[in-house]
């Protein structure tokens, strides 16, 4: 009996299948026919390109292709279940109807919130020392500096995309730009592990004792439901102070973080097991359990490996969802592995090198910014091959995604919460004359609660793509900042053998200059320091870029 209720079962719900893949045609039909009835007349109306919200469709700029079939996890069947809405975007031409773009125009990447990459640039330059190469990530140089996008009320993403002519002739900067929810103080509490790094190089000034500082403070910044454990580790790890409410018993958090002291070498696999293990142990339902990891990530003892660490807390942060958060510190830095553990543990990582950094980020971010707003974030942009010859994703070397996975919710993407922006820059060489559409940009999240996907995209045209680089108008909109930025970490890779200059990188310099008057113009603090920054790495030898570069993808 009960298997042949299994097989009614079965056959009701291939019938059912069977039924959306009619619909599903005949919706096929009917667009095509009004196409044909139509043309080109139901394309944008070339003002700001806002939609109200509706179904994922491939009309005017093609967004990113639907999948044949659903690929997200059980329960929410990817594409079909999951919410599809429109953004804004400048389209600057009236859009005609496209077909998806061929293999080649698609670009695809896990949203990346890391800043530590620039943090650590400025300080080595201020160290009078050149960056390696292999540390520069020009998209942490990039998402260094908060843009003012349009947020969305709820979680998910605003979508924003704009760009400009750079100074060689036929080649445009587009910008991607996705906005969370601003961060509020009502937000779930915390439960927040850190895990301090007490090796014996943690005794330089500016590791260990800037990190008890900002630790005593920020336990007085946070809220009375949050909850707090401390684990230390050096050639073992130790759980100095297991998950406590700080209510009344902030002074047993004090107490704790007095006792830190440096001592041994740095078994930093050991310290985030053991820190997953007593984040596991003190985890609390309905609040956003995180792990933050504080160390220089020297490892010298123990498993030093990032994914062989990885694999020993992949059930805690499979099955409780715990995120990685890594904070660097220190004149020597191992890049490499923090960046990899973060970004594979489904986190982000940040770097400070002062005091007025630390009291920034454990004072007024961390306690800010704690609550998740997306799960596995993707992103994909669609170039038209029509109006695009080539192009080139500035950075995100280590998120590329394959295009098939986009839609592939078991694929990582990455996570962010509210407050952050995250930006995306493409160097895009378009056809002589070209006019219409340019670029779709469609970003892709799972509900941090109920991993239901949803979907945002926005759309550029060629006309919005016109207006010079570096015109007090794209000095308002923040694009400059963006570019300065890119072309500043462009600089710094040029020591590398695959390196290929941007379009229209002006001299260091030059650079530092306009980074100069663009600080002057916006009385912005991060702009000039970006200024100083540049000047520094001016005065180690920093040449001019070659002549004779092209950016190609």
């Amino acid at each position: 009996m009960r298997r042949t209720e299994q097989h009614r079962t079965r056959q009701a719900r291939q019938a059912r299948q069977a039924r959306r893949r009619v619909r599903g045609a005949l919706v096929a039909v009917t667009v095509t026919a009004g196409l044909l009835l139509t043309a080109c007349g139901g394309g944008d109306d070339g003002g700001s390109g806002k939609r109200s919200g509706t179904e994922a469709r491939q009309d005017n700029g093609f967004p990113a292709p639907a999948p044949a079939a659903p690929t997200g996890p059980p329960g929410t069947a990817g594409g079909p279940t999951g919410r599809y809405e429109d953004g804004r975007g400048d389209t600057g031409d009236e859009l005609r109807e496209s077909a998806p773009p061929p293999a080649g125009h698609l670009s695809t990447f896990a949203l990346d919130v890391d800043t530590a990459s620039y943090g650590y640039a400025r300080r080595t330059l201020e160290d009078g020392r050149r960056p390696d190469p292999s540390t520069v990530r020009p998209e942490e140089f990039i998402n260094s500096f908060r843009q003012d996008y349009e947020r969305p009320d709820g979680n998910g993403f605003t979508v924003t995309v704009d760009g400009a002519r750079t100074e060689e002739e036929g080649w445009r900067f587009v910008r991607v730009g996705l906005a969370t929810r601003a961060a509020e103080d009502r937000r779930p509490p915390a439960a927040l592990t850190f895990v301090i790094d007490v090796s014996g190089s943690m005794a330089e000034p500016g590791r260990l004792d800037l990190a008890k500082q900002s630790l005593s403070v920020m336990t007085d910044r946070l809220r009375d439901d949050d909850a707090v454990a401390l684990v230390t580790f050096s050639d073992e790890a130790r759980t100095v102070l297991p998950m406590t409410r700080l209510g009344d018993h902030r002074g047993r958090v004090h107490e704790a973080i007095g006792t830190l002291e440096p001592t041994d070498s740095t078994n930093l696999g050991a310290g985030v097991t053991a820190g997953y293990r007593t984040a596991v142990e003190g985890l609390r339902q309905g609040a956003t359990n995180r792990v933050v990891l504080l160390s220089d990530a020297l490892a010298n003892t123990g498993e030093t490996d990032a994914d062989a660490i990885l694999r020993r807390i992949g059930d805690a942060r499979r099955a409780h969802g715990i995120t990685l958060f890594g904070v660097g510190v220190g004149s020597d830095y191992g890049d490499a592995l923090m960046e990899r553990l973060a970004d594979k543990g489904d986190g982000h990582t940040t770097y400070v090198s002062n005091a007025a950094d630390a009291r920034e980020l454990f004072c007024d971010e961390l306690p800010r910014h704690i609550d998740l707003t997306a799960r596995d974030a993707k992103a994909q942009v669609a170039f038209d091959p029509e109006t695009v010859e080539r192009f080139r994703l500035v950075g995100y070397d280590n998120r590329r995604v394959a295009d098939e996975d986009f839609r592939d919710d078991r694929v990582d993407g990455g996570e962010t919460g509210p407050g952050h922006t995250v930006t995306a820059l493409y160097a895009v060489r378009v056809r002589p004359g070209a006019t219409g559409h340019v670029a779709t940009a469609t970003v892709r999240w799972l509900d941090p609660g109920t991993r239901v996907p949803h979907e945002r995209s926005a759309r550029v045209g060629a006309a919005a793509l016109t207006q010079p680089l570096w015109t007090g108008t794209t000095a308002r909109t923040g694009l400059q900042v963006t570019a300065l930025a890119a072309y500043f970490a462009d600089a710094l890779c040029r020591p590398g053998t695959d390196w290929s200059p941007l379009p229209g990188a002006p001299s260091l310099p030059d650079l530092a200059d306009r980074a100069t008057r663009l600080a002057s113009a916006t009385e912005s603090a991060p702009i000039h320091r970006l200024a100083e920054t540049m000047d520094r790495a001016a005065a180690l030898g920093y040449g001019d870029p070659p002549s004779d570069g092209t950016a190609e993808r």
